[in-house]
Protein backbone atom coordinates (compact mmCIF):
# COMPACT_ATOMS: atom_id res chain seq x y z
CA UNK A 1 0.00 0.00 0.00
CA UNK A 2 1.17 3.50 -0.88
CA UNK A 3 1.81 6.07 1.77
CA UNK A 4 -1.35 8.27 -0.58
CA UNK A 5 -3.35 4.93 -0.17
CA UNK A 6 -3.13 4.79 3.87
CA UNK A 7 -4.12 8.12 4.51
CA UNK A 8 -7.26 8.38 2.12
CA UNK A 9 -10.23 8.77 4.21
CA UNK A 10 -12.44 5.10 3.79
CA UNK A 11 -14.55 5.22 0.43
CA UNK A 12 -18.70 6.68 0.86
CA UNK A 13 -21.36 3.51 1.35
CA UNK A 14 -24.26 3.59 -0.97
CA UNK A 15 -27.75 2.55 0.66
CA UNK A 16 -31.03 3.26 0.28
CA UNK A 17 -32.42 5.92 2.22
CA UNK A 18 -34.11 4.72 5.16
CA UNK A 19 -36.89 6.94 7.42
CA UNK A 20 -34.05 7.99 9.80
CA UNK A 21 -32.44 10.23 6.97
CA UNK A 22 -35.43 11.97 6.79
CA UNK A 23 -33.56 15.59 8.45
CA UNK A 24 -30.38 15.07 6.91
CA UNK A 25 -32.18 14.42 3.21
CA UNK A 26 -33.75 16.92 3.22
CA UNK A 27 -31.13 19.42 4.10
CA UNK A 28 -29.03 18.13 1.30
CA UNK A 29 -32.10 18.41 -1.18
CA UNK A 30 -32.91 22.01 -0.26
CA UNK A 31 -29.35 22.38 -0.79
CA UNK A 32 -29.65 20.89 -4.21
CA UNK A 33 -32.64 22.55 -4.73
CA UNK A 34 -31.14 26.30 -3.59
CA UNK A 35 -28.08 24.98 -5.75
CA UNK A 36 -30.54 25.36 -8.99
CA UNK A 37 -31.84 28.34 -7.79
CA UNK A 38 -35.00 27.29 -7.05
CA UNK A 39 -37.37 28.96 -4.14
CA UNK A 40 -36.60 27.41 -0.77
CA UNK A 41 -40.36 25.47 -0.69
CA UNK A 42 -40.46 22.60 2.36
CA UNK A 43 -43.70 21.72 1.27
CA UNK A 44 -42.12 20.37 -1.91
CA UNK A 45 -38.87 18.73 -0.11
CA UNK A 46 -41.46 17.06 2.16
CA UNK A 47 -43.24 16.00 -1.07
CA UNK A 48 -39.91 14.27 -2.73
CA UNK A 49 -38.88 12.83 0.95
CA UNK A 50 -42.25 11.12 0.69
CA UNK A 51 -42.50 9.54 -2.77
CA UNK A 52 -38.59 8.45 -2.11
CA UNK A 53 -38.96 6.85 0.93
CA UNK A 54 -42.27 5.63 0.24
CA UNK A 55 -41.02 4.09 -3.22
CA UNK A 56 -43.78 5.93 -4.93
CA UNK A 57 -43.76 6.99 -8.67
CA UNK A 58 -41.30 4.52 -9.45
CA UNK A 59 -38.82 6.41 -6.73
CA UNK A 60 -36.16 4.82 -5.50
CA UNK A 61 -33.73 7.13 -2.98
CA UNK A 62 -30.06 6.01 -2.63
CA UNK A 63 -27.96 8.01 -0.37
CA UNK A 64 -24.11 7.75 0.41
CA UNK A 65 -22.77 7.89 3.82
CA UNK A 66 -19.13 8.57 5.46
CA UNK A 67 -17.61 5.47 7.35
CA UNK A 68 -20.10 6.03 10.85
CA UNK A 69 -23.32 5.04 8.12
CA UNK A 70 -25.09 7.60 9.10
CA UNK A 71 -23.66 10.88 8.48
CA UNK A 72 -25.51 11.13 4.58
CA UNK A 73 -22.79 12.92 2.13
CA UNK A 74 -25.16 12.99 -1.00
CA UNK A 75 -27.98 11.42 -2.48
CA UNK A 76 -29.94 10.21 -5.73
CA UNK A 77 -33.27 9.85 -6.92
CA UNK A 78 -34.08 7.45 -9.77
CA UNK A 79 -37.20 6.62 -11.17
CA UNK A 80 -38.05 3.76 -13.64
CA UNK A 81 -39.13 5.18 -17.55
CA UNK A 82 -40.59 3.49 -20.55
CA UNK A 83 -37.87 3.38 -23.42
CA UNK A 84 -40.53 2.52 -25.92
CA UNK A 85 -37.93 2.90 -28.79
CA UNK A 86 -36.21 0.30 -27.51
CA UNK A 87 -39.01 -1.84 -25.83
CA UNK A 88 -37.26 -1.05 -22.50
CA UNK A 89 -37.08 0.37 -19.47
CA UNK A 90 -34.65 2.95 -17.69
CA UNK A 91 -33.51 4.24 -15.08
CA UNK A 92 -33.70 8.49 -15.15
CA UNK A 93 -31.80 10.30 -12.37
CA UNK A 94 -33.61 13.08 -11.33
CA UNK A 95 -31.60 14.12 -8.53
CA UNK A 96 -27.67 13.99 -7.63
CA UNK A 97 -25.83 15.76 -4.64
CA UNK A 98 -23.58 15.80 -2.54
CA UNK A 99 -22.92 18.21 -0.04
CA UNK A 100 -19.75 20.90 -0.64
CA UNK A 101 -17.94 19.63 2.50
CA UNK A 102 -17.91 15.96 0.85
CA UNK A 103 -16.67 16.90 -2.54
CA UNK A 104 -13.99 14.89 -3.82
CA UNK A 105 -14.69 12.40 -1.32
CA UNK A 106 -15.72 9.80 -4.16
CA UNK A 107 -19.62 9.98 -3.05
CA UNK A 108 -20.92 11.69 -6.36
CA UNK A 109 -18.75 8.97 -7.89
CA UNK A 110 -20.33 6.28 -5.63
CA UNK A 111 -23.61 7.34 -6.03
CA UNK A 112 -23.38 6.88 -9.85
CA UNK A 113 -21.90 3.52 -9.86
CA UNK A 114 -24.38 2.13 -7.14
CA UNK A 115 -27.38 4.07 -9.93
CA UNK A 116 -25.53 1.67 -12.35
CA UNK A 117 -26.12 -1.16 -10.58
CA UNK A 118 -29.29 -0.66 -9.79
CA UNK A 119 -30.23 -0.65 -13.04
CA UNK A 120 -28.62 -3.84 -14.20
CA UNK A 121 -30.54 -5.41 -10.98
CA UNK A 122 -33.60 -4.34 -13.27
CA UNK A 123 -32.74 -5.26 -16.09
CA UNK A 124 -32.85 -1.60 -17.51
CA UNK A 125 -30.97 -0.64 -20.35
CA UNK A 126 -29.97 2.81 -19.46
CA UNK A 127 -29.22 5.35 -16.13
CA UNK A 128 -30.30 8.75 -18.03
CA UNK A 129 -30.28 12.31 -16.46
CA UNK A 130 -29.52 16.14 -17.52
CA UNK A 131 -27.91 18.62 -15.90
CA UNK A 132 -26.88 22.29 -16.79
CA UNK A 133 -23.99 22.37 -19.00
CA UNK A 134 -22.85 25.33 -16.82
CA UNK A 135 -22.10 22.46 -13.80
CA UNK A 136 -18.70 22.01 -14.81
CA UNK A 137 -18.08 20.40 -11.06
CA UNK A 138 -20.76 17.75 -11.67
CA UNK A 139 -19.79 17.22 -15.28
CA UNK A 140 -16.09 15.93 -14.56
CA UNK A 141 -17.51 13.46 -11.95
CA UNK A 142 -20.03 12.96 -14.93
CA UNK A 143 -17.73 12.15 -17.85
CA UNK A 144 -15.87 9.42 -15.77
CA UNK A 145 -19.31 7.32 -15.63
CA UNK A 146 -20.82 8.23 -18.63
CA UNK A 147 -20.96 9.72 -21.83
CA UNK A 148 -22.38 12.96 -22.54
CA UNK A 149 -25.84 12.71 -25.79
CA UNK A 150 -26.24 15.50 -28.47
CA UNK A 151 -29.91 15.47 -27.12
CA UNK A 152 -31.54 19.25 -26.58
CA UNK A 153 -33.91 19.23 -23.19
CA UNK A 154 -37.35 21.01 -23.72
CA UNK A 155 -39.91 21.84 -21.27
CA UNK A 156 -43.39 23.00 -22.09
CA UNK A 157 -45.90 24.49 -19.82
CA UNK A 158 -49.28 22.51 -19.47
CA UNK A 159 -52.26 24.62 -21.59
CA UNK A 160 -55.66 23.91 -21.64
Amino acid sequence: MSDDESTRPPAPTVRRVRAQDGPQWARLYAAYRAFYEMPEQPDVVATAWGWVLGEQHGMTGLVATAPDGTTLLGLANLRTFARPTTGTQGLYLDDLFTDPSARRSGAGGALLEAAAALAAQRGASVVRWITATGNATARAVYDKHATATPWVTYDMAPRA
